[in-house]
């Protein structure tokens, strides 16, 4: 009797206070509604009417809303959750569901809603989803995006699917897309797993994706290809939210998976950029360590090509992918030698970088290495190489270096260098200018800090030990010193030109950008040549004395010194020779190590050759300019 007059009088708006309470704590935002209908059966129906969910705090309240839905309908399996087995939603109708997603001047933005989530909570298992006359409009001036996505539900025949279409801008540029997912979120058979397709184009980047997952609620079971292309990887930073360098173009393609809640993998990748192939696999795990601006992820990077060309990969050091042609006219052109272009260190601190990656043959005459090996970790936006290694020929070429920021332009850098038996031919190939023959060894350091090569050995510390067995004279000596320069001084030092080398020893230290010859020898078949003095790099001049001690009768020698001043330029020989423009250097050591952008801080160290004689010759040569004589020999390159 009491039953049925409350029935009568019953009205299920008086629910809303508590509904929207609990809805608000849930999704941590003021939520309201209209009107509660509600339908009991073992399949509940619960209709709500007008739901407003509000900006953050702060927000005016003459803004609109971040969302409103007209109609939300949910049907409860009431029968099932009373028997125990869980809370099911069966289906889900969303009517006229408007989004406005912004962004306020103060970078702020509306849309970042934090739901306190439960992991020991029931599952809840969500059937058919239809929407009709829904949208979201994304206006972020920060982005420089302004674009609609209509989303709905196409029912054909047994099947359905949530279609959404994006158009409008993004990062500047015109974006369209399209994505199409399973109409279902909680299958009934697990064989047929959840279907999911994506189409994007941002300007001239294109993206596709295609696959299923397992469980479309974790993100877990993924089976998805993932296909990107475009003119330049760089153009990537808005869509995948951080830093990728320049590259020239690029088609990449992969398998996409979540194996944990924390962790994505893009595995199997194959792609090009520019003519280089790039294959291997890229892990993140998401906010799994501590940065300045709190928890960010850790990139591991597992990559190989097999066919490499240098040039395509020197935006990921700063360079300008692809351009090598106008490099020999630039430095002609400029009145300093040393390249003072600003070194650009990629904004690197998102994330906690692991790199491994090996080129097995390098493309390009103007390279003279054969594979390329690098082992690189970023932590805290420091970048440690360890190694950095490359093969020439018989020789090898290995680095270790850091490379720490210390503001928005200056770099703090510390490298150790080791060549081992370095082909001198394949070295001076790669100017295409010039010939050479003879092997190079040697170990160096640097320690120095600034915004540009130039700057680094201007205001850095180091040493520099080489030694080179064989080889012939012209090609060595000639060449690396310019063509006129070089004729020059051999003529000044009454040496021929076709004399071949026995050995060639250097002994130098760099202390605040003045390097120091404590020896350098050049033992010839005709004459040994001693050479002493000071070269300042911060000022690009040359303060250096040779003398030639004659091995025969027939070749004449110097009574006295022979000094070479001037700049790195335009040198100048003194007595006996006219001041001669440094034409041939500029050029073939621009066009040489142009290249070789991701060794921006190498210079060319030693250690003794194979030919013992160097051992002897160096300790003469420093007698000879007057420095100490060490009792040990060159420490060898192993």
């Amino acid at each position: 009797m009491v039953i049925a007059p409350l029935v009568g009088f019953w009205n299920w708006d008086w629910l809303i206070p508590a509904a929207q309470s609990r809805i608000s704590a849930a999704l941590g935002r003021p939520v309201t509604i209209a009107h509660l209908h509600v339908s009991p059966g073992w399949v509940t129906e619960v209709v709500a009417d007008d739901l407003l969910m509000a900006n953050p705090t702060g927000w005016k309240d003459t803004d609109a809303p971040f969302a409103s839905l007209r109609l939300l309908t949910v049907t409860v399996d009431t029968r099932g959750y009373v028997l125990g087995h869980g809370l099911a939603l069966p289906a889900i109708g969303i009517d006229g569901l408007k989004i406005f997603a912004t962004e306020a001047l103060d970078g702020k933005t509306n849309f970042q809603i934090s739901p306190i989530y439960d992991p020991a909570g029931p599952v809840v298992q969500i059937g058919d989803i239809r929407i009709t006359d829904s949208d979201a409009r994304v206006l972020i001036p920060g982005l420089k995006a302004d674009f609609l996505l209509k989303v709905a539900t196409q029912v054909d025949g047994d099947t359905t699917k949530i279609v959404a279409d994006a158009k409008g801008t993004y990062s500047g540029q015109p974006i369209t897309g399209n994505l199409s997912t399973g109409g279902q979120l909680s299958l009934p058979d697990p064989e047929h797993p959840w279907p999911i397709a994506m189409t994007l184009a941002n300007g001239p980047t294109h993206l596709a994706l295609n696959g299923t997952l397992r469980d479309p609620h974790s993100l877990e079971g993924a089976d998805v290809r993932l296909q990107i292309g475009g003119p330049d990887m760089a153009l990537l930073e808005h869509l995948v939210g951080f830093p990728i360098p320049k590259t020239p173009p690029f088609q990449i393609a992969g398998k996409l998976s979540m194996p944990g809640a924390q962790t994505i993998r893009f595995d199997a990748i194959q792609g090009r950029i520019g003519t280089s192939d790039i294959a291997g696999s890229i892990e993140e795990q998401i906010n799994a360590t501590q940065g300045k601006l709190g928890s960010k992820p850790v990139v591991t990077m597992d990559l190989r090509s097999n066919q490499v060309d240098l040039k395509d990969l020197s935006g990921f050091i700063g360079g300008t992918p692809g351009r090598t042609a106008d490099v020999v006219a630039k430095t002609e052109a400029k009145t300093t030698f040393l390249p003072n272009t600003p070194i650009s260190v990629p904004r690197l601190d998102w994330a906690d970088i692991h790199l491994r990656y090996h080129g097995a043959h390098i493309q390009g005459r103007n390279v003279p290495l054969d594979d390329l090996t690098v082992v690189m970790d970023v932590v805290g936006g420091t970048i440690a190489v360890h190694p950095i290694s490359s093969g020439v020929g018989k020789g090898k070429l290995l680095a270790n270096f850091d490379l720490a920021p210390q503001t928005d332009k200056t770099v703090h850098v510390r490298l150790d260098l080791h060549l081992q038996n370095l082909d001198v031919s394949r070295i001076m190939a790669a100017t295409n200018l010039f010939e050479g023959a003879g092997s190079i060894s040697g170990v160096g350091a640097l320690d120095g800090t600034g915004d540009s090569f130039a700057s680094l050995l201007a205001n850095g510390n180091g040493q520099l030990k080489m030694a080179m067995a064989g080889g012939n004279l012209s090609a060595v000596l000639v060449d690396l010193t310019g063509l006129e320069f070089g004729s020059a001084l051999l003529s000044a030092l009454g040496v021929p030109h076709q004399t071949p080398v026995q050995c060639f020893v250097g002994d130098l230290a760099l202390r605040h950008g003045m390097v120091d010859f404590k020896s350098m020898t050049l033992d010839t078949g005709e004459a040994i040549v001693n050479i002493g003095g000071k070269v300042d790099l911060a000022k690009e001049t040359i303060d250096l004395g040779l003398k030639a001690d004659a091995k025969h009768f027939s070749v004449g020698s110097l009574p006295g010194r022979l000094s070479v001043s001037g700049t790195f330029k335009n040198p100048s020989i003194l007595p006996g020779a006219e001041a001669v423009a440094r034409v041939g250097a500029v050029a073939g050591l621009a066009a040489l190590f142009a290249p070789l952008a991701i060794l921006p801080t190498v210079q060319f160290g030693t250690s003794e050759a194979d030919d013992a004689r160097c051992d002897e010759l160096l300790r003469e040569a420093r007698a000879s300019v007057g420095g100490k004589v060490l009792p040990q020999a060159l420490p060898q390159t192993r």
